[in-house]
């Protein structure tokens, strides 16, 4: 029986790097995976781990692939010997955190580059042939921060939510050939991705005005506590990308964690915005920026809002 083939982007740490690793030590020997890193100097942690875990001969390789260059994909591409992918997992990604006006504008086009128009070369590169064959999975690690927008993280927020929008187009459309995509929205995961910022943390500060830099201290020392209260494992993470790659009929979206799923439904059933607005300043910038909230629905919300590490968190 031809095993599924796999082909994972973003695999020198994180999520990728623990998805890959799950896929090719499956007991059932049913999948090849094909972890692609940007730079192949970073795939020693990654084969080590495949070492340790047992995986089978031929059940795992690593390819360069740089989502931001399309003769990188193209160049992938013809690598995978079987000639087709079952499953792609677009799951590269950068992030950016801190005061519009203190990014520099190579920042935020490699931001809006990797994320976004990285996950469209993807598309583009390995979509037509899933077309043709009228089959495929297509799994992309999207964020709650691409679900509901988060102070500091304007520019990170805004590719998530085209990501978003990107996604549900295509579900729209390809289901009449058999391909399905599924945005694996995550919360905060314990991976490097807080360390690869790109700018580093807060970005050039000097360049805002003295109440903005309070207003992003404040939303530091509050990320800061939610990170230990929300952060998930990787492994647990994996198991929702399981979900979808084995669903008969896969969903559009799904969640890593349910703590978000309050403020969630706030943002949508007040279309005017203003209700979660005012619920993410108080839960980030009032007087009870560090305090948990209990029992009403109200209090979920901001809680929720609280616990918006994801644009530190999300795994790439």
């Amino acid at each position: 029986m031809d095993r599924t083939v796999v082909l994972i982007t973003g695999c020198s740490s994180g999520i990728g790097l623990h998805l890959a690793l799950h896929l090719a030590s499956d007991p059932s020997q049913s999948f090849k995976v094909y972890a692609t890193l940007r730079d192949l100097t970073a795939q020693g942690p990654l084969l080590e781990a495949a070492q340790a875990r047992g995986c089978p001969p031929g059940s795992l390789e690593t390819l360069q692939l740089d989502v931001r260059d399309a003769d990188s994909i193209a160049a992938a591409r013809t690598r995978v010997t079987e000639g087709r992918v079952d499953v792609l997992v677009c799951n590269a990604g950068r992030g950016l955190v801190g005061p519009l006006e203190a990014h520099n504008e190579g920042a935020v086009d490699s931001v809006l580059d990797v994320n976004l128009a990285g996950t469209v070369r993807m598309l583009q590169a390995f979509l037509p042939d899933m077309k043709r064959r009228r089959s495929g999975r297509i799994l992309v690690t999207g964020s709650v921060g691409g679900l509901m927008a988060l102070p500091f993280n304007a520019v990170y927020c805004a590719s998530k939510f085209a990501v978003e929008g990107l996604c549900e187009s295509l579900a729209v459309m390809l289901q009449r050939f058999g391909v399905y995509v599924s945005v694996i929205e995550c919360g905060p995961v314990r991976t490097a991705f807080p360390e690869k910022l790109e700018g580093g943390l807060g970005g050039i500060l000097d360049r805002t005005d003295p109440e903005t830099r309070d207003l992003f201290s404040r939303y530091r020392r509050h990320l800061e506590h939610m990170l230990v209260e929300a952060t998930q494992d990787p492994e647990e993470v994996v198991e929702v990308f399981l979900q979808a790659l084995r669903a008969p009929r896969p969903a559009l979206r799904y969640f890593s964690t349910e703590r978000f799923h309050p403020l969630i439904k706030l943002r949508f059933s007040d279309l005017s915005g203003s209700s979660y607005v005012a619920a993410v300043h108080q839960r980030v910038f009032g007087d009870q920026a560090t305090e948990g909230f209990e029992g009403t629905d109200c209090g979920e919300a901001e809680a929720g809002a609280g616990e918006l590490g994801a644009p530190l968190a999300t795994p790439q």
